[in-house]
């Protein structure tokens, strides 16, 4: 009896979210022989209203995001909802304005000359593609140059260059090549946007440098994170949607679609000829050839099928595979290890404390985040990260100043 309350229970609930995800709304809603017929309404809005009410008690939180944030195109008049179309140009300008006004003071000099220029009307506007135009995070931090004390045969390496390769990775190709070819005095190879052909328009960037010398010779590609003010790379970020390859396993849907998957073709097949380090910020994936690979706050991108398939892979091949988190970050504790999402990490996690000592653990404090046992000690260290950052650059040096934002 239980089984078959259970039965009735899930096919309801599989039909309702079937309904909610776009197979359309008729005039009169479908009968289900699981739940008595509504009573006929005037319009699809009230259907819509009456399938909202059905779906909140049938199915889960996460499946309501989903359907809220899936930049998934389905056909026209049974698309349920695409919040990236509401927020994406209010945002994408509020974020444009404020990193220009931020880029300002610089594009004028001082703050005298630049209230001086505004009298005379001939205030410098910033150029937004030159190379002196900051982003909001590079604002945040302005440190662009290397740590002079780790050198190429420090095991520290690899991971300091491609943690500074990721912060870069947030600017303009113009400013990313004047990092790379005067301050860090390497090749800069180029700079590349990746299209996104669910959301029509490229999503994804990054960049490739060629750091030679005479001992070694090593290429590394950055990728860019989540913008703060991209409302289509957070539609992504929250698209728990899943892609499955065939031996691979269930990928985030929206990673994949933001790195390069096609409607009708599927995934790209792809060859990477050249030896590389692959560093990303919030997105990880594997490329063919690597050296290494090194993350800084990635989230989980798959479910255990796919984390085991990528743990055999990086140890048949090799490849180191460091995924570096820093205290409470909460983006690597997402989307959440549980029995709603059932997404997994893998790799080695480097863990650094608010100390900045790090020590190798196989999943971070409080993997889910949200933990009423960790919520005064994360209060706790926020505290005391603020009172650091006023006295940082005197006790660890200048390339530790941060940025007044």
């Amino acid at each position: 009896m239980d089984q078959r309350k259970w039965l009735l229970k899930e096919a309801k609930r599989k039909w309702l979210l079937k309904e909610a995800k776009g197979s359309g709304f008729s005039k009169k809603p479908k009968v289900s022989v699981f739940s008595k017929k509504p009573k006929e309404v005037a319009s699809q809005r009230s259907q819509r209203k009456w399938l909202l009410k059905e779906a909140k008690e049938e199915v889960g939180f996460f499946d309501l995001i989903h359907i809220l944030f899936s930049t998934t195109k389905f056909k026209e008049g049974n698309k349920f909802l695409d919040m990236s179309k509401f927020v994406s140009k209010p945002l994408s300008e509020l974020g444009s304005g404020i990193e220009v006004a931020l880029n300002l003071i610089p594009s004028n000099r001082n703050v005298f000359v630049l209230v001086l220029n505004f009298l005379r009307g001939r205030a410098v506007k910033p150029d937004k593609t030159s190379a002196t135009f900051l982003s909001f995070i590079g604002i945040i931090g302005k440190r662009v140059e290397l740590d002079s004390s780790i050198k190429h045969d420090d095991a520290n390496y690899r991971a300091a260059l491609s943690a500074m390769a990721s912060k870069a990775s947030y600017e303009n190709s113009a400013c990313i090549e004047t990092i790379v070819k005067n301050h860090w005095k390497m090749e800069f190879l180029g700079f590349y946007d990746f299209w996104n052909d669910y959301q029509g328009k490229a999503t994804t960037q990054a960049f490739l440098l060629r750091d030679k010398t005479c001992d070694q010779d090593t290429n590394v590609l950055a990728f860019r994170g989540t913008e703060p003010f991209d409302a289509d790379a957070w539609c992504s970020d929250f698209d728990f949607s899943w892609y499955e390859l065939y031996g691979v396993g269930k990928i985030h849907g929206g990673f994949m679609k933001a790195l390069g998957l096609h409607k009708n073709d599927g995934w790209p097949k792809e060859e990477v000829k050249q030896d590389v380090i692959l560093a990303m910020h919030d997105e990880a994936w594997l490329l063919e050839r690597l050296q290494g690979v090194h993350t800084f706050g990635q989230p989980r991108v798959g479910y255990e099928k796919f984390g085991e398939f990528m743990e055999k892979q990086l140890k048949e091949h090799r490849v180191p595979y460091f995924r570096i988190v820093y205290g409470n970050d909460m983006v690597p504790r997402l989307p959440f290890d549980d029995n709603a999402l059932m997404y997994k990490h893998f790799g080695t996690c480097l863990y650094y404390n608010r100390h900045y000592e790090v020590k190798v653990v196989e999943e971070e404090p409080y993997r889910n985040y949200f933990s009423p046992l960790g919520a005064m000690s994360k209060m706790i260290n926020a505290f005391w990260e603020l009172i650091r950052s006023f006295t940082i650059s005197y006790t660890k040096g200048s390339g530790y100043k941060e940025g007044w934002l």
